[in-house]
């Protein structure tokens, strides 16, 4: 156990890096960053000013090096828009975005396990095909018109729920609704062919054999074991989530690293826009890490493969 999990931390420290290499070459190729820091209207020399002051004028993979040091070290440089720190900027909006993501992550698990267990009690039926149309749709509808319903139904129609602003918790069931049903489809498949299979296993036979109830038979030894690897994909998906808050918290006007890479984008904040970037990619990589290692943990089987 311990040598594959020192083999799946290697491989994302490999993936890190890349990511890193990436996410500054995007930025560094997309656009001359001096002429963007100067603005609309500036000359040559002070173009050049810029990018000698800032080290544009160097070799590029001097500039990652140097950038990949300081970004180590949480040093992102200063917003070229807010006049701040990037760090101080990311840590005071990372709350939000957490919080977000856990709480759609915690509106997925609560739809999609009961729904993938009663498609695999009831398999080609009617609410079978009624679970499966709602993961259907879950995946096909862009987060940002099933947020914009939300917001009309139950916040300009209803008048039950705010849309805009993260003050109380009353702010987050909307986003969370709007950004938890993206990751249900997913879930919803797994938990019901888990169930399918283990309901199909012979130590549920013999369970049945032995005359114990439904129930117990359903919520002990089935749910118990065909769950196991939505642990693992909850992980990953809670990545997905972070990464997919950037448009949920520019719709509900969330003050978190989605909203902040949107203003950042907006204003040409590149040093900004590397960080958030970089920061969720880490985080998913992360999650992915400790993905592998609980599907070994649980079966074994793969880290025989």
């Amino acid at each position: 156990m311990l040598q594959y999990a020192l083999k799946r931390l290697v491989l994302a420290l490999l993936v890190a890096l890349t990511v890193s290499l990436v996410c500054f070459l995007l930025v560094n190729l997309s656009t001359d960053v001096a002429t963007a820091m100067a603005g609309e209207g500036a000359t040559a020399e002070t173009i050049d000013a810029i990018r000698k002051q800032y080290g544009f004028d160097r070799p590029l993979l001097i500039q990652y090096f140097e950038w990949l040091g300081r970004a180590t070290l949480g040093d992102f440089g200063d917003s070229l828009y807010f006049r701040t720190p990037v760090a101080a900027l990311v840590l005071e909006r990372m709350p939000t975005t957490m919080i977000l993501g856990a709480s759609a992550l915690a509106f997925a698990l609560a739809l999609s396990i009961p729904l993938g267990v009663v498609a695999a009690l009831k398999p080609n039926s009617w609410v079978d095909r009624l679970t499966l149309t709602v993961a259907v749709v879950g995946q096909a509808m862009p987060t940002f018109w099933f947020a914009l319903l939300l917001m009309f139904l139950f916040g300009v129609t209803l008048h039950l729920l705010p849309i805009s602003g993260g003050d109380t918790w009353e702010h987050f069931v909307l986003p969370s609704i709007a950004l938890g049903y993206y990751a249900t489809p997913a879930i919803m498949r797994l938990t019901r062919s888990g169930m399918l299979e283990v309901l199909e296993s012979d130590y549920i036979r013999t369970a049945r054999a032995k005359g114990l109830r439904n129930t117990s038979v359903l919520f002990k030894h089935a749910l118990r074991n065909a769950v196991a690897p939505v642990v693992a994909l909850a992980a990953v998906q809670l990545g997905f989530l972070l990464g997919g808050s950037v448009v949920i918290e520019t719709v509900f006007a969330l003050n978190g690293l989605g909203y902040l890479a949107w203003e950042a984008i907006s204003h040409n904040d590149f040093p900004v826009v590397q960080a958030v970037v970089l920061l969720i990619s880490l985080v998913y990589i992360v999650l992915t890490l400790l993905a592998d290692v609980a599907n070994a943990w649980l079966d074994p089987r793969i880290r025989i493969a």
